[in-house]
């Protein structure tokens, strides 16, 4: 069953037609990535989906009822352009953003300072937002999106400034999250957190979806003809080989496209009569970011 159908969505502003036509499906219990670059039309589908943009053509179906007003309580929703009252003080931020969704009492502020220890941050929940770094107010405005414990949680760059560290935590509780059952969506421009999260996908370009379904299906359908190289030695004699149809070097790892499946076999053997120290060699493996690059290059 289908948590979330996304069917059809029209929507311009003025001249500028900023999402065309988008349809995919969410399962329930996914963690599902909405990925694309910048400016490609993500945000303003996740409006349409929370209701907060009308969409021109197309509607948003959640758990069998089309989206209204009502639907945002369900939700937990982390917007790109953050929005905290910079002269609250952090517990009662908090406590604010619950209310908004019906929530308060004692469960709450239990719940609110468990975040706040795990965050590191129980010893600022006196401190106004506006003495925070920057990375500990997002911090306050994910424990915010999360603290009303809703079942559909949308998270938009939920990544974006953030340190390795925090970074991890954030990928834990929202782990957590769909292990539990709830539904999360997040959008994102970076293809290897996607990668490796998500369970599903869709994928958008200048306001249109050109990739949409299972990840897993998705990634065996387009590496049928692809390694993953990490090695040691001078690549170049593979420039003009006639089964070569592409490599893309990454620094430690290069993908290289054959151009039929059964030459990968003869790859391998290129590559060790060529003296290299081959240290990683997956086939039928490709990455997210070249699966992007080679539906949307053209356009980059």
């Amino acid at each position: 069953m289908h948590a979330l159908e996304v069917k059809n969505l029209f929507k311009s502003f003025g001249d500028i037609n900023a999402v065309k036509d988008v349809s995919f499906n969410v399962p329930e219990g996914a963690v599902f990535g909405l990925i694309g670059r910048n400016g490609a039309g993500k945000t303003t589908t996740i409006r349409m989906i929370l209701n907060i943009y009308l969409p021109d053509k197309g509607e948003v179906i959640f758990r069998g009822n089309k989206v209204d007003s009502a639907f945002k309580d369900q939700v937990g929703y982390l917007p790109e352009e953050r929005g905290l009252y910079k002269k609250m003080k952090v517990l009662d931020t908090i406590k604010f953003f619950a209310e908004l969704k019906g929530k308060s009492g004692k469960e709450i502020n239990k719940r609110a300072n468990e975040y706040l220890e795990r965050f590191e941050l129980s010893d600022r929940k006196d401190s106004k937002i506006e003495d925070l770094s920057k990375g500990n107010q997002q911090k306050i405005q994910f424990i915010s999106t999360l603290i009303h414990d809703p079942d559909f949680i949308i998270l938009d760059e939920p990544f974006a400034g953030l340190d390795p560290i925090n970074t991890e935590l954030l990928k834990d509780i929202i782990l957590e999250n769909s292990k539990k059952g709830k539904v999360v969506i997040f959008s994102t421009h970076l293809m290897d957190f996607a990668e490796k999260m998500c369970d599903h996908i869709a994928m958008i370009n200048n306001g249109e979806l050109i990739l949409s379904g299972s990840l897993k299906e998705i990634k065996t359908r387009f590496a049928q003809k692809n390694v993953s190289l990490n090695y040691e030695g001078d690549l170049s004699f593979l420039n003009g080989n006639p089964i070569i149809e592409k490599i893309s070097d990454f620094g430690n790892t290069t993908g290289i496209r054959v151009k039929e499946a059964d030459q990968i076999q003869k790859l391998l053997k290129l590559l060790i009569d060529n003296s290299i120290n081959v240290k990683k060699f997956d086939a039928n493996d490709i990455s997210l970011h070249d699966i992007f690059v080679e539906l949307a290059g053209s356009d980059l």
